[in-house]
């Protein structure tokens, strides 16, 4: 996947560097695999603003992706590779032998026309779902489940990819994008291969009004309000807030937020560099 930096023609285009949509193979999603979907605005069930810099945007409609992979053994035809405004990666359009259709998030490399497999049996190659156990150690993997059945739920956005490093037991050792390691369940399954779209971590917006696209309104920082709104706000001309905190005065730096005692902790083995 390339990017495109366009010619400084107008202020906004100066710094634009967006991706390119040359492997983008069909423009209009599988009408059976999509839904219409609503915008909230930011409002909660009675119209109170629950969640603030939300609003506006461009119309979305929601595309069903397979995170399951649960049709095992049945080879599926890749026919196209699609854009999803949802996410950041590119999916891939499956045709099932069985007729069945199905969106998959793309790996990188997946061409269209080719083969994938999920299941036991499948082969350890790019885009084919199987049970960490089945997959050679050092593998680079995405799209991992949490529990056996479940759908992935780790490692799922553009360029994002986790190694098998190790198996204890039951149990495949993981490291994970953030660079902590981690312990899974070695029957849940994971697909080969790293997602695709890996240059998205170089696009550059280049003006404001590609955020309203995105439905994201402007985010005004706490020291410019006042000390009612906010507790970094108040002072005399440029003062600064005092510690970065929230706007319900949780310390934004420094301060840990996992619970001490959570369930899963027994199984991260390393946690992430700081």
């Amino acid at each position: 996947m390339a990017i495109r930096k366009l010619k400084p023609s107008t202020p906004g285009m100066r710094h634009k560097i967006i991706g390119a949509f040359d492997k983008i193979t069909a423009t209009v999603p599988e009408k059976s695999l999509v839904t219409g979907k609503k915008s909230s605005g930011g409002r909660n069930n009675t119209g109170k603003m629950t969640v603030r810099y939300i609003g506006g945007g461009h119309k979305q409609r929601y595309r069903f992706i397979d995170y399951k992979r649960s049709k095992d053994g049945v080879p599926a035809t890749v026919k196209s590779i699609e854009y999803d405004p949802n996410r950041t990666s590119r999916i891939a359009l499956l045709y099932y032998a069985d007729g069945a259709k199905s969106y998959i998030v793309a790996p990188n490399g997946l061409e269209v026309g080719q083969t994938v497999m999920s299941g036991q049996d499948a082969a350890p190659e790019i885009g084919n779902s199987l049970p960490m156990q089945n997959i050679p150690l050092g593998t680079i993997i995405h799209n991992i489940e949490l529990r056996p059945g479940q759908g992935a739920k780790l490692v799922r956005s553009a360029g994002a990819f986790a190694q098998l490093t190790s198996r204890e037991g039951d149990y495949a050792v993981i490291k994970m994008p953030s660079g902590e390691i981690r312990k899974i369940l070695a029957a849940c399954k994971a697909t080969i291969g790293s997602v695709g779209n890996s240059d998205h971590a170089l696009e550059k917006s280049g003006k404001a009004g590609r955020s309203r696209w995105l439905g994201r309104r402007p985010h005004n920082r706490g020291v410019v309000m006042n000390p009612v709104d906010h507790p970094m706000g108040g002072g005399e001309g440029r003062a600064s807030g005092g510690h970065p905190r929230s706007r319900t005065g949780l310390y934004a730096k420094g301060l840990k937020t996992r619970a001490p005692k959570k369930h899963s902790s027994k199984y991260i083995l390393e946690r992430r560099k700081k």
